[in-house]
């Protein structure tokens, strides 16, 4: 026996030749190596029905979260060519922009990824085609490159970079704010095209001005085609994943620096995922990565993984159920939200209008709601893009169609009992560096605590953002925020990153003891000198680490490590 859901959308890069067209079966006598079970708790609501002239097909987008509280996205098509809207939590939804603008639509068109918000509030997209009024600039009949660009919240809008086709080109993920508060992105196409036809796409990064660096272009042998979001992972690199290339042509997971070093960290086989993964890839709160991919495992129809070094474990398998009801195609990937679990999408199921599932770390998958449930599938139909856990703790996302007329697109929003929380937008910062905090409900909110360390702060006028600054005594831990309804727990820990002023004396032999001053130093974890790890230190307050100098030391700088981060002194320790 077996399923056969939806396959005419299996492939929406169709008209770029990606992928070799294969026969996708389901056998439904294998069992998944997970636990599944139905779920009882969760309440979907439909907020929005696309019209063709507010939108049409927002695809491989997150929606993100403004400081008014509003959330905001993209949709493919729109009145022709594609628009930036913002939404209210309550439904109700307005454009911000219209793509195409002028004549040769030198804005861009056809945006595919969504936005991501910089700490100065203002939001930044990709279009996948035109920026260019230039049949064939990247490929037959591809009309321009596609741009990078900048949004307010009040719709005013700023092409920020046009690709030409060397620097690569057609985004489709989202882009990705990095620590240091810039953007990391990546192009379909472009780059190297010595390897690939068209090129084997590339990854980038964009100052919040519009400077924008190539950092790197696909070989084919390490990678090919990156479509998936890039992640930052906790020692600073970005991770990604490739549709194909790699060891055995389908598909890799790779790391690369923010200098452009880049490293594969693993290549998908022929029976693990023969189309490799659409989706980006995530670390858990556990260090370890994770991710899914479209087709592949023991069903062909995508997979739930887990990456521990180099190691693949898979955690589900989809269409492990009859009728394929956990769906199958999940071409977004994973989010990870409050309660430790992740929380994705499949593009097709049983209606096959596609799912919303949960899974633990260990495996154990829940299909929480199966869209098409409701007649001409108003409730939506094909999932493509990911989930946004809002600060209210609901999950919101995008369907490419159903709603009206079946065909448009929806936004909805799924609540499963988890509650509000607060959230930064940078995850890291020195004492008075300026940060931002989203939440719910935050007006006559009283405290604003960095760890133990109590910050001053200003509400915004619509109770949904905090301004403050990093405090003094702060230390690596969750933000608090004490609101008249209770206190909220950011739902990620906030980095502060130490900082060496001076030390004393300035040389010695070993055996000297040094005293060493600066800031943020009260989680001291390590000292070295030129390199080499003192045996003996002492964190004597915030600001001072005595430490002595250990045998085999070197000349060179003194480095204090942290949760938070590393600090390095501005001269030399001499060792005498």
């Amino acid at each position: 026996m077996f399923c056969t859901p939806d396959t005419s959308k299996q492939n929406p890069f169709a008209s770029f030749s990606l992928r070799k067209s294969r026969t996708i079966l389901c056998v439904l006598a294998l069992l998944s190596l997970a636990t599944t079970v139905a779920s009882a708790q969760a309440t979907f609501t439909s907020l929005h029905a696309f019209n063709s002239i507010d939108g049409v097909e927002p695809y491989y987008e997150y929606l993100v979260q403004g400081t008014d509280g509003q959330l905001y996205g993209t949709t493919y098509l729109g009145d022709g060519t594609g628009t930036v809207f913002k939404i209210a939590t309550s439904g109700a939804l307005s454009v911000l922009y219209t793509f195409c603008a002028t004549a040769g639509c030198p804005d861009g068109d056809f945006p595919i990824g969504g936005l991501v918000m910089a700490p100065n509030g203002n939001f930044y997209g990709t279009t996948s085609q035109y920026g260019l009024d230039t049949v064939g600039a990247c490929l037959p009949g591809i009309y321009g490159c596609g741009t990078i660009f900048e949004i307010t919240p009040s719709g005013t809008f700023t092409v920020l970079h046009t690709f030409t086709g060397p620097d690569g080109f057609s985004p489709y993920a989202n882009m990705t704010l990095g620590t240091d508060g810039n953007l990391y992105g990546t192009t379909l196409f472009g780059g190297n095209q010595s390897a690939c036809p068209g090129g084997c796409g590339t990854v980038f990064k964009l100052t919040p001005a519009g400077k924008f660096t190539s950092l790197y272009s696909f070989q084919g042998s390490d990678g090919e085609n990156p479509i998936g979001k890039l992640f930052q992972a906790s020692n600073g690199n970005f991770y990604g994943t490739t549709i194909v290339g790699g060891a055995s042509g389908t598909g890799t997971v790779f790391e690369i620096s923010s200098a452009g070093k880049l490293t594969t960290v693993y290549n998908f086989g022929a029976g693990t995922s023969p189309g490799g993964p659409y989706a980006g890839i995530i670390q858990g709160s556990d260090g370890n990565f994770y991710g899914t991919t479209a087709g592949g495992g023991t069903t062909s129809f995508g997979t739930v993984y887990k990456l521990v070094g180099k190691k693949l474990t898979t955690l589900y398998n989809f269409c492990s159920q009859p009728g394929c009801a956990d769906g199958n195609y999940s071409y977004a990937g994973l989010i990870q939200a409050t309660d430790g679990n992740f929380y994705g999408t499949t593009g097709s199921g049983v209606n096959p209008g596609g799912t919303v599932f949960e899974i633990t770390p260990s495996g154990v998958f829940t299909t929480l709601y199966t869209f098409c449930s409701q007649a001409n599938c108003a409730d939506g139909s094909d999932p493509y893009g990911g989930l946004l856990q809002a600060t209210d703790g609901n999950f919101y996302g995008t369907t490419l169609q159903g709603g009206e007329q079946n065909q448009y697109g929806t936004v909805f929003k799924l609540s499963t009992g988890l509650g509000p929380f607060v959230q930064s937008v940078t995850t890291s910062g020195k004492v008075g560096a300026a940060v931002t905090i989203l939440g719910t409900n935050l007006t006559g909110s009283t405290a604003v605590n960095f760890g133990a360390a109590s910050a001053s702060f200003t509400v915004n006028s619509t109770g949904s953002a905090i301004t403050t600054t990093v405090p003094s005594g702060a230390t690596t831990a969750s933000i608090t925020v004490t609101t008249p309804s209770g206190t909220l727990k950011s739902n990620a820990t906030f980095k502060v990153i130490p900082k060496i002023n001076s030390f004393s004396p300035s040389s010695g032999p070993v055996g000297t003891v040094v005293t060493i001053t600066g800031v943020s130093l009260t989680q001291t974890t390590k000292v070295t000198f030129g390199g080499v790890k003192a045996t003996s230190f002492t964190v004597n307050s915030d600001r001072q680490v005595t430490a002595t100098v250990p045998s085999g030391a070197k000349t060179g700088k003194i480095v204090i490590t942290t949760p938070g981060g590393t600090a390095k002194s501005p001269t030399t320790f001499t060792v005498t």
